[in-house]
């Protein structure tokens, strides 16, 4: 029952603000309840106080005692919701098939899968030395096992 109440005030918040989306969501058996929103142009720390308080203030702690969570996805967590990659377009993502592996710069994403591009130094056709070769790969979204952002200092 907690569960689907949680549900429903997650639910009235993504309604409030569209561009906020929910991650994931958990209840342990001792009712902690730990939710992870993203949001298409990142998440603030008022976003996660909102969406707190919206379920915190909604939920009568006198029925059932809790505890709650409400954070934005790490860094170095993988991208596991089609709009992350919005967001992220521009930045270096590594990014699994069942293939193979390709790590380079989001280009692109459409409603299909996305776009990354990225230089590699490789010999060249005719004499010594090295040549500048660029590629690009267009990726499905059915396709991609993990993709994750490359954090780079």
């Amino acid at each position: 029952m907690l569960k689907e109440k949680v549900t429903a005030l997650l639910n009235e918040v993504f309604e409030d603000d569209k561009s906020l989306f929910l991650i994931d969501f958990s209840i342990t058996p001792d009712n902690k309840i730990k939710v992870i929103i993203d949001g298409d142009n990142g998440v603030s720390l008022k976003d996660c106080i909102a969406v707190s308080r919206h379920v915190e203030h909604n939920l009568d702690r006198e029925e059932t005692d809790f505890s709650l969570e409400v954070t934005s996805p790490g860094a170095t967590e993988p991208i596991v919701n089609n709009r992350q990659f919005n967001k992220n377009k521009g930045r270096k993502l590594q990014v699994k098939t069942a293939e193979e592996k390709f790590e380079g710069e989001l280009t692109n994403v459409a409603e299909s899968g996305i776009a990354l591009s990225w230089k590699a130094r490789e010999p060249k056709p005719v004499g010594k030395g090295k040549v500048t070769v660029k590629y690009e790969k267009e990726i499905p979204f059915a396709d991609i096992m993990e993709a994750k952002v490359m954090i780079t200092f």
